[in-house]
């Protein structure tokens, strides 16, 4: 009875967000990627977790979600970059099965891009546990990762997957599916650590201590009401995880785009921004719009906006 219980719930709030998601027109436009010469990185913000990465030579999506609508669930800003206008893709990391992160249809559409390009297929990463959701997709390889697991199949990326706090189901049943985040990192670049979703946990210390990441890309969005940060971190939240990396720059994600939480869809940035000056490290918050870049030169780190079953959201 009580599944049951859950399950309706689950669906009614699941039927007014989509409801709600259709209230207002979409907003944003659409960039072209960054070149990117040797010696530089780049991280793309494409929109919700999607980001591409540009660094030691390679290209890395990260979540890429390009579609408008999530079965029903419509986004509310378009995507930053579109698919035609990627640089070759090396490498696809997924940090779980949730439909807000894992989208089919995009993932199609990269390894078909890159075929009609005559360019080898991306290789895929995945959480234990989710390589049969993307195996038919078109990727040269799919790789599993459990936490702290490296993968060093990007040369001379390193990639290495990290713990997080929340779960991995993509059909509410299907609970052995695996979840977390990635750090890359590579001789003579920043290393960039992406939490996948997550809320506040004292892993974060431990992945700060271990790969003492610089870049972080931590999500702020999705956390009411307050039950929901079980497993999503507020901009509060958020910051603590941050400090505890000991990084250097907070790249903010994870809000803005799908309606998930009850949160108003414009309260997350500015709540952040607004604890992160009382805090004093204002100067360390990156926000990026849809597509727009953080950039590191060799001596310098810029913003630059480029020119040109039940399913399981969150």
């Amino acid at each position: 009875m009580k599944m049951a219980i859950s399950r309706s719930s689950k669906l009614k709030q699941i039927f007014r967000l989509v409801k709600e998601s259709y209230s207002q027109p979409m907003q944003g436009g659409v960039r072209r990627p960054p070149a990117v010469s040797n010696g530089e990185s780049a991280v793309t913000f494409i929109g919700h977790s999607s980001f591409l990465v540009q660094m030691a030579g390679c290209a890395v999506l990260i979540d890429p979600v390009f579609a408008t609508r999530l079965i029903l669930l419509r986004r509310q800003r378009r995507p930053g970059l579109k698919i035609k206008d990627l640089p070759k893709i090396d490498a696809v990391l997924l940090t779980h099965a949730h439909m807000d992160h894992l989208n089919r249809p995009s993932l199609r559409a990269i390894t078909r891009e890159m075929r009609r390009r005559k360019l080898p297929s991306p290789i895929a990463i995945v959480p234990n546990g989710v390589e049969d959701i993307v195996k038919d997709l078109g990727f040269a390889r799919v790789e599993t990762l459990q936490w702290w697991e490296q993968s060093n199949a990007l040369s001379p990326i390193t990639i290495t997957a990290t713990p997080a706090k929340h779960w991995g189901a993509r059909m509410f049943s299907d609970t052995h599916r695996g979840f977390g985040g990635y750090a890359l990192s590579a001789p003579g670049a920043a290393t960039l650590y992406h939490s996948g979703d997550t809320a506040y946990f004292e892993g974060f210390r431990e992945i700060g201590e271990k790969l003492r990441p610089e870049i972080a890309m931590l999500p702020i969005g999705a956390y009411s009401p307050d039950s929901y940060r079980g497993v999503h971190t507020s901009p509060e939240d958020a910051l603590r995880a941050f400090e505890d990396l000991g990084a250097r720059t907070f790249v903010p994600m994870h809000y803005n785009t799908f309606r998930l939480g009850r949160e108003p869809m414009d309260e997350p940035l500015p709540r952040l921004l607004a604890a992160a000056k009382r805090m004093g490290i204002a100067e360390k918050m990156c926000p990026l719009e849809e597509g727009e870049s953080w950039r590191s030169h060799p001596e310098r780190a810029t913003v630059e906006a480029s020119s040109g079953g039940i399913p399981v959201f969150g």
